[in-house]
């Protein structure tokens, strides 16, 4: 019996839709087994009664805790995947469902950064902020049967300290990936074989970082995202393993 579609949450922000797009298709052409995409926007997940915090200040994107349902939006079952929209994928990813069926003792698993950020803001003049843990919640993967990943329903989600959530307080079982799986662009040295590119501090769709690491891979993403011919086959970039 075939496997259930891997379900793929996406960070959604108005002031970066075009980066949800070409990230949504840079999952979709290059992933061996049937994924399912959803963006998490904001006005719909209010509408359904999901989320009902007030955004606080030091949120720099809509989807800073909303990011926290995508196990009990995916129904708790299988493997989920949460990812902000500031990326790029350069591989194939259902690996990362295959890493997390492997190891099911583990309630999520994420790229363990362990840096100070060397900018004090990044895109849009937002305030960059430092903190334990710092991006390790922009990539995470949920084994859903896991009691700890069951505790984010929407009523602990909307409640709980924003803090508690980034720093995986909910979690002592947390899961490591490579680095690879979560590039952080402007912040590490360039890695070729890199499967997900972070463009945490502001991605090419600004015009302030038309230039950063990977900025051109991106732009080639987004002509064949919005490209339309008989046949728009193209031998993919990046890593294949």
């Amino acid at each position: 019996m075939s496997r259930r579609p891997l379900q793929v949450m996406i960070g959604y922000d108005p002031h970066e839709a075009i980066a949800y797009h070409v990230l949504s298709h840079s999952i979709m052409r290059r992933a061996s087994r049937s994924v399912s995409i959803t963006p998490l926007y904001l006005p719909q997940l209010r509408q359904m009664g999901a989320y009902t915090r007030e955004r606080g200040p030091t949120e720099s994107t809509e989807f800073s805790i909303t990011r926290f349902l995508t196990p009990w939006l995916a129904g708790f079952e299988g493997v989920s995947i949460f990812m902000d929209c500031d990326m790029l994928c350069r591989a194939d990813i259902t690996e990362l469902e295959d890493i997390a069926l492997a190891d099911p003792y583990k309630d999520v698993f994420v790229v363990q950064h362990d840096y100070i950020p060397k900018n004090g803001y990044k895109f849009l003049g937002h305030y960059q902020a430092a903190y334990p843990k710092k991006n390790w919640s922009s990539v995470m993967v949920f084994n859903g049967h896991r009691y700890p990943t069951r505790t984010l329903v929407p009523q602990y989600v909307n409640t709980a300290n924003p803090s508690d959530l980034h720093q995986f307080k909910w979690t002592h079982n947390v899961g490591s990936l490579p680095r690879e799986w979560n590039h952080l662009v402007g912040e590490y040295g360039h890695n070729p074989e890199a499967k997900v590119v972070h463009y945490t501090l502001g991605g090419p769709w600004f015009a302030e970082y038309g230039n950063c690491e990977y900025a051109d891979e991106w732009r080639e993403e987004m002509k064949s995202a919005t490209h339309a011919a008989e046949d728009t086959r193209a031998e993919l970039p990046g890593p294949t393993g």
